[in-house]
């Protein structure tokens, strides 16, 4: 009997030794989380002041007629376009069909800046159907151009994107890592 109560109190003690341990491990990841979404709305609220402000200057304006564009160039461009409204429509197969197009367009133009806006959408249209594991390939070569290009833009949404992937796949240490590099970027941003 005695030994009975012995395994018995072992079990408890290393039972509730992980409990503890993934209480803190909640507790870091949920400030983590917080930390997100006071970054999030304080760069909503930057935005909200002036949506329609222009950087742009007016002076000497070009006609439409005067630009001569590749029509490979639209191609890109409407697959990125129809893509995106897939995605808001929640037809993520269509959508990941009109991404690829474009990431293979935009790679025979040789655009890196929009070979990143095709991976980052064939990255979103995974995530959505579920497929984190090919998401987070996609997601990570954002990172690859950037790195690539020596261009940063997106990089922040490909760092939160890939630990969102990582979290619904269950590997919360890799995510922390990612949520990490995510929160970081924020901050400097």
């Amino acid at each position: 009997m005695p030994l009975l109560l012995f395994v018995a109190l072992i079990g408890a003690t290393v039972g509730g030794l992980l409990a503890w341990q993934r209480k803190g491990e909640l507790r870091r990841l949920n400030e983590q989380l917080r930390q997100i979404n006071a970054a999030l709305k304080r760069q909503a609220k930057i935005e909200s002041y002036a949506p329609t402000l222009s950087y742009a200057p007016v002076v000497g304006r070009i006609s439409e007629e005067d630009i001569i564009v590749d029509p490979r160039k639209e191609e890109l461009i409407s697959c990125l376009k129809s893509g995106k409204n897939f995605l808001r429509n929640q037809e993520h197969e269509k959508a990941f069909l009109k991404f690829q197009t474009a990431l293979e367009l935009a790679k025979s133009l040789k655009d890196p800046i929009e070979e990143k806006k095709a991976a980052r959408g064939l990255g979103a249209s995974l995530q959505r159907q579920g497929k984190y594991r090919d998401a987070i390939k996609y997601h990570s070569m954002v990172l690859a151009i950037s790195d690539r290009e020596r261009e940063e833009s997106g990089n922040t949404e490909a760092y939160g994107a890939i630990a969102d992937c990582y979290t619904e796949l269950g590997d919360l240490e890799k995510a922390g890592k990612f949520y990490d590099k995510y929160i970081a970027r924020l901050e400097k941003d």
